[in-house]
């Protein structure tokens, strides 16, 4: 089973308005509201591609029982857990502004609640996958996703992380079977600017050197690069489409990465179902279909 965890998960208010002006009342021209978060988005894209996983989080407020109430809908499985007070943020993302967002901070979330996750955390069995993706709440120590996988550590699990900083480099030790930086993220680890394909690699490398198994680094338009465990560099460049929506692309090739490696146990299959996943959803109102996916596929 493939388990994905969002610390802070949210309801993601996407907005269209036509000619927006500061210090004017700005009306929406379109508007969509969808549950968030990384964990969440690799999971809705896991349940298009036919493949089960297990959401788990914490969840607040009125706002949070959306959250649940959407993620039903999409129809795959969740444990949220209720942290009692706060209610889950609302995240504003303007479309005619890309990469322009209001995100909310989130509910507090209480030592009780973080144990309760954690016991949770320790029924994975060997075999299972447990992707941990995004940011974490203030009232959470940044240290979790190492405290989490050293908890786990010797039982079998196959970790993904898709993180940046510290919160990233902290988990290496413990050999993570995936990592997923963006090419900016990959760039400021080591102080340089990446902006080629070719420029990534040995920067790969380096993680690879710090114990990550698989770096996957997404480039948003000029694509994507995959150092594999056994030292092959994989580059394709985006396929061709219109960008429509890039929220949830990252999360995207994560899933459509998992969904490709459990159907082949093949790198190159992985990432160029990774890639088209990636691209379809940025390409897309939604979260990529199967069938989005599959016919980028046949493009690379």
């Amino acid at each position: 089973m493939i388990y994905t965890v969002t610390f802070n998960p949210s309801l993601d208010y996407i907005v269209e308005t036509e000619g927006f002006q500061l210090g004017s009342t700005n009306r929406t021209v379109s508007e969509l509201m969808l549950p968030g978060g990384k964990g969440i988005n690799v999971s809705t894209v896991l349940k298009n591609l036919g493949i089960d996983s297990t959401a788990l989080g914490f969840t607040a407020g009125f706002t949070g029982d959306e959250i649940i109430r959407r993620v039903r809908e999409l129809g795959f499985q969740s444990e949220f857990i209720d942290v009692g007070k706060g209610f889950s943020r609302i995240n504003i993302k303007m479309k005619e502004f890309d990469g322009t967002e209001i995100n909310g901070r989130g509910p507090d979330i209480s030592t009780e609640a973080l144990n309760r996750l954690l016991e949770r955390l320790d029924q994975l069995r060997s075999g299972d996958t447990l992707v941990l993706a995004g940011s974490i709440p203030a009232s959470i120590p940044d240290s979790i996703y190492s405290n989490i996988m050293a908890r786990l550590d010797g039982k079998g699990i196959v970790f993904v992380v898709d993180a940046t900083g510290d919160l990233l480099l902290n988990v290496l030790k413990y050999h993570p079977f995936l990592i997923k930086p963006n090419h900016h993220e990959l760039g400021e680890l080591f102080g340089v600017t990446l902006q080629e394909r070719d420029d990534v690699a040995p920067y790969a490398a380096k993680l690879q050197e710090m114990g990550a198994r698989n770096v996957l680094v997404s480039m948003g338009g000029k694509g994507a690069v995959l150092l594999d465990e056994n030292q092959q560099v994989h580059s394709l460049p985006v396929p061709e489409g219109k960008l429509v929506n890039a929220v949830g692309s990252g999360d995207s090739m994560v899933a459509g990465f998992l969904a490709g490696w459990a159907e082949k146990n093949d790198y190159g299959h992985a990432f160029k179902m990774g890639i088209s996943a990636g691209s379809a959803s940025a390409f897309s109102e939604l979260l990529a279909t199967k069938d989005e996916i599959l016919k980028l596929y046949q493009t690379l």
